[in-house]
């Protein structure tokens, strides 16, 4: 289909839902590490507003009846996913976080890519990545 007659979407990621294992846990730590309101909860779910994007934990005991007939992968399956914030200096917030008892998977570090970045999982083994923008290396003349 051309694209002139493509059905018109905004391209913006509106909700991501995680499915957790302990819904309680992850409810402590996302309200603990981020700092953001919660939206809305009730007894399977909360979800928490990221600027214009919202994040809904999900009792993974509830995710079959969205996904069906796709199966949830279990807590041990390993990541297949990762989220990304963008902070003005991953070296401060990786040591508030680390003050806070956030265990990192890994960094920060410098990347190829031009970006400085460390990981950490959430309680339901999502992982989230800082990253911040390093300044372009002057050119030589």
């Amino acid at each position: 289909m051309p694209a002139a007659e493509r059905p018109a979407w905004s391209r913006e990621v509106g909700a991501i839902t995680l499915f957790v294992e302990d819904l309680q846990r992850s409810k402590q730590f996302y309200g603990d590490v981020f700092d953001v309101p919660i939206v809305y909860e009730d007894d399977n779910s909360a979800v928490f507003q990221f600027g214009s994007a919202m994040v809904n934990l999900l009792a993974a005991t509830e995710a079959p009846s969205l996904i069906e007939p796709a199966p949830v992968a279990g807590a041990g399956a390993g990541s297949r996913m990762q989220l990304s914030i963008f902070v003005d200096d991953v070296d401060a917030v990786w040591a508030d976080l680390a003050g806070r008892g956030v265990e990192f998977v890994n960094g920060p570090m410098d990347r190829e890519w031009g970006m400085r970045t460390t990981c950490f999982a959430d309680p339901g083994g999502h992982i989230w990545e800082l990253a911040q923008e390093l300044a372009p290396a002057p050119r030589q003349p």
